[in-house]
């Protein structure tokens, strides 16, 4: 049986990587809690957010502001803070720190530094949406786009060329720019829209990119958007043309009526019963 924290006496030195709820407080995992509670800093992305959490699960580290306009200056405070063997926990607003959110320096310098970097599982909103998707587990996660125009396009078509899911977060303020570049280089896919997940409004928005429409008011809330793997446009044949029926005459007696079933299945979109009905009247006329 696995201890818990809180069977120790001490726990490993280090910053901790604390995933927090994306919308819920309840979804925040046990040992994310304990590891809270036992830091003597957190790095918060906003403290005015992380203080609603924090207070929820009595958690009363000191806080320090740690957000993408001071990162860079925070650095070497907090290394040294650590190097001096503090319990540092890094948090953002909502998810898992360092995807589309303040961190990845940190953790950066940290590596550089020797410094142990300890990541705990928990709330994603990319996992979370993908899981309700049904499109393909195979996926490319991308993050916020670029704000210039010119960078856009050619993201857009660059990503068009992947045959996986593609998430990305958005601004509910920006979902009208991007929709004419969805339908422009995914048109032959679905979408899925994930509005406020987890929380008491969510909303789970789906559709063929055919069928996708600009919003007509702004929705609330960040959204993350996950687009389908490339659909499969090969036509299924209901009919052997003469080519097929030439190579099937000289397999005949080569292959068994399986076997060449099997083949010509795989090779082309034609429906095994066709096949099999042909080389069954092929062996009946010899």
């Amino acid at each position: 049986m696995s201890k818990s924290i809180s069977d120790n006496d001490q726990i490993k030195q280090g910053l901790y990587i604390v995933p927090t709820p994306i919308g819920n407080l309840a979804d925040i995992t046990f040992r994310a809690v304990e590891v809270l509670k036992k830091s003597e800093y957190i790095l918060c992305e906003d403290t005015r957010v992380s203080k609603n959490l924090l207070n929820k699960y009595e958690i009363k580290a000191k806080l320090i502001s740690n957000h993408k306009f001071n990162e860079t200056k925070n650095l070497l405070k907090i290394v040294n803070l650590l190097k001096e063997g503090k319990l540092i926990s890094l948090i953002s607003d909502a998810g898992t720190p360092g995807v589309s959110d303040p961190g990845a320096i940190l953790v950066k310098k940290c590596v550089e530094e020797n410094i142990d970097i300890i990541p705990l599982p928990g709330a994603s909103a990319v996992t979370t949406a993908i899981s309700a998707s049904g499109f393909s587990e195979q996926y490319f996660f991308y993050g916020f786009f670029p704000e210039k125009e010119k960078i856009l396009k050619e993201e857009f078509r660059n990503l068009s060329g992947l045959n996986a899911c593609i998430i990305f977060f958005c601004s509910p303020k920006k979902i009208n720019k991007f929709i004419p570049l969805i339908k422009k280089n995914f048109i032959d896919r679905e979408i899925l829209i994930c509005r406020e997940m987890s929380k008491f409004y969510e909303e789970y928005i789906r559709c063929t990119i055919s069928e996708l429409r600009l919003f007509d008011k702004t929705l609330k809330g960040e959204l993350t958007i996950v687009i389908s793997e490339k659909k499969d446009n090969k036509k299924t044949l209901n009919y052997l043309d003469e080519s097929d029926k030439i190579n099937i005459s000289k397999m005949i007696n080569k292959l068994s009526i399986k076997e060449i079933t099997n083949l010509f299945s795989q090779n082309k979109k034609i429906p095994k019963k066709i096949i099999y009905n042909y080389c069954l009247k092929l062996k009946n006329e010899k």
